[in-house]
């Protein structure tokens, strides 16, 4: 490969809680193991060189002063949605600036509802919707995803019609690709997902944050790209953020076709006077969706989706009684150890502490609406993703909890 995905970066004491925190409580890690960090969505790879060089240049001219967003900037945007996902009608007068996904949320739900109604969420669900909804004091109501007979993820469409019928919900936010299930939604699901809120009048949120980092050759689809209707009722954010492992400069993007809803959900994001752009994460966007990133993305996906079959064949031989549907995007796997925990006699408590006392930080899944769920993620080097197997099967699953 052209870039680095190998190397194991040291990034203590450089500002990253994956490997500062544990999010445990109480969880401790013996003496004698290194932490491997698998729980907060950032990855454990430098970012792509032309994001380093887009930033280095910039910094190079000692003046950060007030300024305007780069028409590069917009281009860049256009471009990368054009040559990655085939959409051809995307102008500059549709894109916006928000600092943060969460943030261009809840702008745009204080648009389509009133203070206090009910949003519809799939569940699980990413803590990220839960939290920022229910601190400005929306109430969720939640449609659970289900699995088939292949064990894939589904929307329950009849569910969602009936909840936002009978609950007179106006307002739905759908991740696309999932998280934490890691589901690409096909055309297909899309259509009909998007014809549910049709009929219901139902506005949609759609994080698509996860867009980029599809594994084993899925393709992803803009929820307001299936027809023209869902165009005009779908407000679309994304972030190179997750992509190019760029949380701590914060920076992302909504795409709004209608103009009614863009006029106001700009306004109200505006309302702060703090929903304003970072000179360098202007120009990290502009290195990260250029040619030479779109390169690095292509072969990040490749690395991504090695760990992740490799894991999911290792914990499938190694670890019985541990469920979990395989992702088809994002670089998250989430866990079922209920069966495991009640054959062993152990809570999922003990469980996730087993993990962190041998060194594999992960994350707690029952936040995100799984009562034995563990959320791993599988964003580092193949060896650390080994390692990481190896100790799970050691000191905790095969052999075992303290």
């Amino acid at each position: 490969m052209k870039y680095d995905f190998t190397t194991l970066m040291d990034r203590h004491g450089k500002d990253a809680i994956a490997l500062d925190h544990i999010p445990i409580p109480d969880a401790q890690i013996r003496t004698g193991f290194s932490r491997i960090p698998m729980w907060v969505a950032d990855m454990n790879f430098p970012t792509a060189p032309s994001v380093v060089n887009a930033i280095a240049k910039r910094i190079a001219h000692p003046a950060f002063g007030y300024f305007d967003i780069r028409d590069e900037y917009y281009d860049a945007v256009i471009n990368w949605h054009k040559t990655r996902n085939g959409i051809q009608d995307l102008t500059r007068a549709c894109i916006g600036y928000e600092n943060g996904v969460l943030g261009g949320l809840i702008s745009a739900v204080r648009v389509l509802a009133e203070d206090g109604a009910k949003i519809l969420i799939h569940t699980p669900a990413y803590i990220g919707f839960t939290g920022c909804l229910t601190n400005n004091g929306y109430h969720i109501v939640h449609s659970p995803l289900i699995r088939d007979e292949k064990g894939i993820w589904r929307m329950d469409f009849d569910d969602m019609e009936q909840k936002l019928r009978e609950e007179k919900i106006h307002v739905a936010v759908f991740c696309s690709p999932h998280n934490p299930c890691g589901r690409v939604w096909e055309q297909w699901e899309i259509e009909k997902a998007m014809d549910v809120f049709r009929r219901n009048d139902c506005y949609v949120i759609s994080d698509e944050i996860w867009s980029d980092l599809l594994l084993d050759g899925h393709r992803h689809i803009p929820a307001y790209s299936v027809s023209e209707d869902a165009k005009m009722r779908t407000v679309t954010l994304y972030a190179p953020s997750k992509t190019f492992n760029l949380a701590g400069l914060i920076g992302a993007y909504h795409i709004i076709y209608n103009p009614y809803l863009r006029d106001r959900v700009e306004k109200q994001s505006s309302l702060s006077h703090y929903n304003s752009c970072n000179v360098l994460s202007m120009h990290a966007l502009i290195g990260a969706y250029s040619p030479e990133g779109a390169e690095w993305v292509d072969e990040l996906r490749q690395v991504l989706s090695r760990n992740m079959e490799y894991a999911c064949s290792y914990i499938t031989t190694h670890f019985k009684g541990v469920s979990f549907a395989k992702p088809e995007g994002t670089y998250m796997l989430f866990l079922d150890c209920e069966a495991w925990c009640r054959s062993h006699n152990k809570t999922i408590d003990a469980l996730q502490r087993a993990g962190i006392a041998c060194g594999v930080i992960w994350q707690d899944g029952r936040p995100f609406g799984g009562a034995y769920s563990i959320r791993m993620n599988l964003a580092l080097p193949f060896s650390l993703v080994e390692e990481a197997m190896e100790r799970l099967d050691r000191f905790v699953f095969s052999g075992g909890t303290e």
